[in-house]
C-alpha cells in the first residue's frame, strides 16, 4: 500500500484536521473499524456464542504480533491495561528483603506504583535521575548494583522522546540474570522491537496509541524461563490445561502465557488490533520506522531555522523517535493555538509534544511549524 492509499484510511482526514498527538491516543483507522463492527456483527446476528471464532480470533492477533515483535505466539497474553501486566510480574516474582529495582525517576505512575508497593516486602527501589534528562543504556548500567533484580524500562519517553537503547541493556541484564522489562506503548506499531535480539524477558504494551487499536486491551510478551519462575496469585479458567468437562479441575498449569490472563478478554480489541496489525504489516514495518525518523529528522531542521531547540535536537539518530517536544514561554498559547486550527498535538509538563505517525506527511508538519513561529 502506498501513503496515498494509508491516508484513504483514516476518516478524520475528510474533515481538514491535522493529528500529530499518537503519543497520546491515535485515531482509528477504516480496517480497525471494520474489524470491530465484523466482531459485533458476530456477536449480534450470525455467530453470537462461538468460542471456537474467539479462539481463531485471539491467535490471529498472537501470531501477527509475533512477527512484529520477533517472538512465538504462544508467548503473549491479554490484559485490560499495561498497569494490570506489570503487577502480574511485580507481584508474581519471588522476592527478597534486599533485592533492588532500578526505574528512571520521570515515568508514568502506572509503570511505577505497582513497583513501588514492592517496598512492603523489603524491596529497596534506586531512582535513576540523570542529569540530562535521558536516562541512556549507559547511565542505566552504570546503576545496576549486585542486588538488583529488576530493571524496567521504556522503548521510548513519553516527554523527551528519547529511544532506549535495548540491546545493550538487554544483553548486559542477560549476562548478569537480572530480569528486563520493557513497556513498549511508545514505540511498537512506529518503532521495530525484536524480542529475541534484544533478549528482552518482559514486555506490556498497550494498543491505543501507535498501533492504533482501541483502548481498554493491553498485552505481554514473557519468557518461558522467567514465566516459570513466576507465582500466579490468581487462579481461573485459562490458567490450566485443556478439560474435558467443566466440572474437571484440572490443576496441571497451561505452558503458554495465556496462564497469565485474566479469565475473559477484550475481543473486539483483539478483532480491532488485528485490523491494525495489518495495515502496518502490509506497509511495512522498517519503512514505518523509516518515515517516522526522516520526519522527525526534518522537523527538528526546521524548528531549528526558527529558533527552537527541542529536547531531541542533539540526539543521535539512534536515539530518535517519533516524540518531538520543546519548551518555551508560550507554551499555553502555542497549544491553544494548533488546538483551534484543528491541529492536535499535547501540552505535557510545559512542554508542547508533537508525535507524529508514519501517515502524517511534511505538509502537515509545515503547518504545525508555521503556527508555532507565529506565536
Amino acid at each position: 500500500m502506498s501513503i496515498e492509499e494509508i491516508r484513504e484510511q483514516f476518516p478524520y482526514l475528510k474533515l481538514g484536521k491535522i493529528y500529530l498527538n499518537h503519543a497520546a491516543l491515535s485515531p482509528l483507522p477504516q480496517p480497525v473499524i471494520d474489524h470491530a463492527n465484523l466482531f459485533l456483527k458476530r456477536r449480534s446476528e450470525t455467530s453470537i456464542d462461538d468460542m471456537n471464532q474467539w479462539t481463531a480470533d485471539t491467535q490471529e492477533a498472537k501470531s501477527k504480533l509475533g512477527i512484529l515483535l520477533n517472538a512465538q505466539p504462544d508467548r503473549f497474553a491479554f490484559f485490560e491495561a499495561t498497569a494490570t501486566a506489570l503487577n502480574i510480574l511485580a507481584q508474581g516474582i519471588s522476592w527478597e528483603a534486599g533485592d533492588r529495582i532500578l526505574i528512571d525517576h520521570i515515568e508514568l505512575p502506572s509503570d511505577i506504583l505497582p513497583l513501588l508497593k514492592l517496598r512492603d516486602q523489603g524491596v529497596e527501589i534506586d531512582f535513576l535521575h540523570s542529569t540530562k534528562a535521558v536516562a541512556s543504556s549507559n547511565n542505566i548500567i552504570a546503576a545496576i548494583t549486585s542486588r538488583t533484580k529488576l530493571v524496567p524500562v521504556n522503548a521510548f519517553h513519553y516527554i523527551n522522546g528519547y529511544r532506549t537503547e535495548l540491546k545493550t541493556i538487554g544483553e548486559y541484564t542477560s549476562q548478569n540474570n537480572i530480569i528486563f522489562s520493557v513497556d513498549a506503548t511508545q514505540a511498537l506499531g512506529a518503532l521495530n522491537i525484536d524480542c529475541e535480539e534484544c533478549k528482552i524477558d518482559f514486555l506490556t504494551c498497550g494498543t491505543q496509541k501507535w498501533l492504533l487499536g482501541l483502548m481498554g486491551l493491553a498485552f505481554i510478551y514473557i519468557t518461558p524461563e522467567l514465566q516459570r519462575n513466576i507465582t500466579l496469585k490468581f487462579n481461573h479458567w485459562s490458567t490450566f490445561g485443556t478439560h474435558s468437562s467443566l466440572l474437571d479441575y484440572n490443576l496441571d498449569h497451561n505452558n503458554s502465557a495465556d496462564s497469565l490472563q485474566n479469565g475473559t478478554i477484550n475481543i473486539i480489541g483483539v478483532n480491532a488490533l488485528i485490523g491494525a496489525l495489518n495495515m502496518l504489516l502490509s506497509y511495512g514495518p522498517s519503512k514505518i520506522e523509516n518515515r517516522i525518523i526522516e520526519h522527525t529528522i526534518y522537523t527538528i531542521e526546521q524548528f531549528h531555522q526558527i529558533g527552537i531547540k527541542p529536547v531531541c535536537g542533539k540526539y543521535k539518530l539512534s536515539n530518535l523517535s517519533g516524540i518531538i517536544s520543546f519548551k518555551s514561554p508560550k507554551s499555553k498559547l502555542i497549544y491553544k493555538k494548533l488546538t483551534e486550527e484543528k491541529i492536535s498535538t499535547s501540552l505535557r509538563e510545559g512542554y508542547v509534544r508533537l508525535s507524529h505517525h508514519f501517515y502524517n506527511t511534511t505538509g502537515e508538519l509545515d503547518q504545525a511549524i508555521e503556527i508555532i513561529k507565529s506565536c
